[in-house]
């Protein structure tokens, strides 16, 4: 399992908190931080199975 996949599904854990802190003290800018965060690890997430996915071409 690619490296990427493991710390990208750890952003979208730690995204989604950060979201939700936000929502429930109605702080908008954690908020909105935490989407990003999710997002950035969905991205990442997904880098690492396109790499998973060349590596067990190449195999």
């Amino acid at each position: 399992m690619d490296k990427n996949r493991i710390e990208g599904a750890a952003k979208e854990v730690k995204g989604s908190v950060k979201e939700a802190i936000g929502k429930l003290t109605g702080d908008t800018t954690t908020e909105a931080e935490g989407k990003a965060t999710k997002i950035e690890g969905k991205v990442q997430g997904t880098a690492g199975k396109v790499a998973d996915k060349v590596r067990d071409a190449g195999k």
